[in-house]
């Protein structure tokens, strides 16, 4: 697939179609599995903001999305902002514009006044967790966590990437969690007073007050109390077969190329359906608690890691590096 084009001067005319209040002036950046889907759904319900479906992955031309993975041009971007009723800031959510290095300059020269929101985790917890929605969604075909891990210098030569696989590059799991980098790309780019950074661990603990932090950080008021997410779990699947079928690369990229002469509305329909095939074909599953050795080898690898963030955010982070680290044992969000 080759890379997406995010080409803004050359579309100039067309972004006029639409007023520039009705395109995101607000991204929630990533990173996965660190709270942001709750937290798109309760800024998704505030009565002043507007925000439509999460991981469009417009922007990130680095990212290399398999055929399956429907990435819009300009025109069908925009054109997801058109529900937009006068909402005083309009927001859009995409997990791995973190992980990306266009990402953020991408953004900025599409809303130079943008927004950021970061939302962070203990490393270790975070690649567990990811490993396991990898799983789910047919990213990840190997049965252990271990043997993902060992896997990672295969994957970055293009080795052992299984049929369904979406974002090969996300397989080099290490790399995902490499946070202090990624950070700085966005203070570097937007000024730390336009990016506001949530640790997951005060999300799950005092979700209200973290939620206020943010409308705060969006300059709304109202809506005190977070609603319209659900507590988040551990998921597999009813069909291995079923899911083959949904995720298969040649199965949607035929439906994603048909979007071209389809109407928008009917397109609309068509993914809808297959999102609740998906979700008719999930189930709860206890994820099995990591093994001691692997965590503390991995806490090991991240310390310094650990440390440079802390440096960068001015907040002690160390305790994640702890054997017995309180953030292991957070409640999941979805």
């Amino acid at each position: 697939m080759p890379e997406l084009s995010v080409n803004l001067s050359g579309d100039a005319a067309r972004e006029k179609v639409l007023p520039s209040n009705r395109r995101p002036d607000f991204f929630i950046v990533g990173a996965p599995k660190c709270g942001t889907t709750a937290l798109a759904h309760y800024l998704a319900r505030h009565r002043d903001i507007y925000m439509p479906q999460k991981e469009m992955h417009f922007f990130g031309s680095d990212l290399r999305f398999g055929p399956q993975f429907y990435r819009r041009d300009l025109k069908a971007y925009l054109a997801e902002f058109t529900g937009w009723k006068s909402q005083a800031r309009v927001g859009e959510a995409s997990v791995w514009y973190l992980f990306s290095t266009r990402a953020a300059e991408e953004i900025k020269a599409f809303s130079p006044e943008a927004s950021i929101i970061i939302l962070l985790r203990e490393p270790v917890s975070m690649l567990y967790s990811l490993y396991y929605q990898f799983l789910f969604d047919g990213n990840e075909y190997l049965g252990s966590f271990e043997e993902a891990l060992e896997a990672e210098h295969d994957r970055r030569e293009g080795r052992r990437i299984g049929r369904l696989t979406y974002l090969p590059q996300a397989l080099a799991y290490r790399s995902t969690a490499c946070f202090t980098e990624q950070v700085r790309r966005y203070f570097d780019l937007f000024g730390r007073e336009r990016v506001h950074v949530i640790i997951y661990d005060d999300l799950a603990a005092d979700t209200t007050a973290t939620y206020r932090e943010t409308l705060n950080f969006l300059g709304v008021s109202g809506s005190p109390e977070p609603t319209g997410a659900e507590p988040g779990g551990n998921s597999s699947v009813r069909s291995p077969v079923m899911r083959s079928i949904l995720n298969d690369p040649l199965v949607r990229g035929t439906a994603i190329a048909l979007q071209r002469w389809l109407p928008r509305s009917l397109f609309t329909m068509i993914q809808k359906t297959g999102t609740r095939m998906v979700a008719l074909n999930q189930i709860a599953a206890k994820r099995p608690p990591m093994p001691p050795a692997i965590r503390k080898s991995l806490q090991r690898e991240f310390a310094l890691e650990v440390e440079r963030l802390s440096a960068l955010l001015g907040r002690d982070l160390t305790h994640w590096s702890k054997p017995e680290s309180p953030a292991s044992n957070v409640v999941a969000l979805i």
